[in-house]
């Protein structure tokens, strides 16, 4: 009996290219995970851009990989049993393709299936400030269910430098898919007596 169990990333053209590469890395070779994997054109600039990665160092990080504008795949039918969906970084022209079922690319097309096969679609959005427009397509997507996640850094537990806190994101975002990634962050336990000070 298969066992492995199906997770489909995005990386668009938002800033951020970073967080799908991580997620990326820590899946790869995970035991009992396959990744599918799809890149727009605008995310695999960012990509040179940002981390000076070409597209097929990505694609080798992957499972499987899909061409943005092949609406043939099978990740753009509900028939592939997944557990769901991230699309990191998100940017607001995705947001708004997957908000209104505007179905133009395989990223929208598999996030739209996602949300009506009623299985987990998470987008990590990179924009601020966030205009009307933005803040209607976020909460149309978490009326159906999608959850937005905005990688925003938590400064509690001391110092920490950039690569612990865009781990502890990408940690939280694999904690929606049930992968204990206790390596990137450790959850806020509670602040102990003795660490009180007097105010």
């Amino acid at each position: 009996m298969n066992t492995n169990r199906q997770l489909i990333i995005g990386i668009t053209g938002a800033t951020g290219a970073v967080y799908g590469v991580r997620l990326l890395r820590y899946l790869f070779g995970l035991e009992g995970w396959t990744t599918h994997l799809v890149v727009s054109s605008a995310g695999a600039l960012n990509l040179q851009h940002e981390l000076n990665m070409k597209r097929r160092e990505v694609h080798a990080l992957a499972d499987c990989v899909y061409d943005v504008n092949d609406l043939a795949a099978t990740i753009a039918s509900g028939g592939l049993k997944t557990e769901g969906m991230i699309i990191a970084p998100c940017s607001m022209k995705t947001l708004s393709s997957v908000a209104h079922g505007f179905s133009d690319n395989l990223i929208s097309r598999a996030a739209d299936v996602t949300l009506k096969e009623r299985r987990r679609l998470v987008l990590v959005p990179r924009e601020t400030p966030l205009s009307l427009i933005h803040i209607r397509n976020m909460a149309s997507v978490t009326e159906m269910s999608g959850i937005i996640f905005p990688p925003l850094p938590a400064f509690y537990g001391g110092k920490k430098t950039l690569d612990q806190l865009i781990d502890e994101s990408v940690g939280r975002i694999l904690g929606f898919f049930g992968i204990e990634a206790q390596d990137l962050y450790q959850p806020w336990t509670g602040m102990h007596p003795e660490d009180r000070h007097e105010l």
